[in-house]
């Protein structure tokens, strides 16, 4: 069993910057894959970003690249997503989750969920 808990979300400005944590419990592997979703009101939940916690590699989403950044701190188990020049469009609930298969960006691969952030962007 794995928890998630997410944490940073909050009203930011547009143009501004917002820092996502995910910290992660329970049965944690090393081949494990961090990802990033998230679901704007009346949307489906897309994927984001994820994160290897061996090696580090990163995939992102076409729609966020340049702006968005994950990383991984492995001793703390916990999971960063960095979100520069924020733009309304990024008003959403934030969901970090555990997968077993690389760097998927099928949300369907994600077996554990955190409860999510709420993330709102002021213009």
């Amino acid at each position: 069993q794995v928890q998630l808990v997410e944490s940073g979300g909050g009203v930011v400005q547009a143009g501004g910057s917002l820092k996502l944590s995910c910290a992660a419990s329970g049965r944690i592997f090393n081949s494990y894959v961090m990802g990033w979703f998230r679901q704007a009101p009346g949307k489906e939940r897309e994927f984001v970003a994820a994160i290897s916690w061996i090696g580090g590699s990163t995939y992102y989403a076409d729609s966020v690249k340049g702006r968005f950044t994950v990383s991984r701190d492995n001793a703390k188990f916990t999971v960063y997503l960095q979100i520069d020049s924020v733009k309304p469009e990024d008003t959403a609930v934030y969901y970090c989750a555990v997968s077993a298969k690389f760097l998927s960006p099928n949300l369907l691969d994600y077996a554990y969920w955190g409860q999510g952030t709420q993330v709102t962007v002021s213009s």
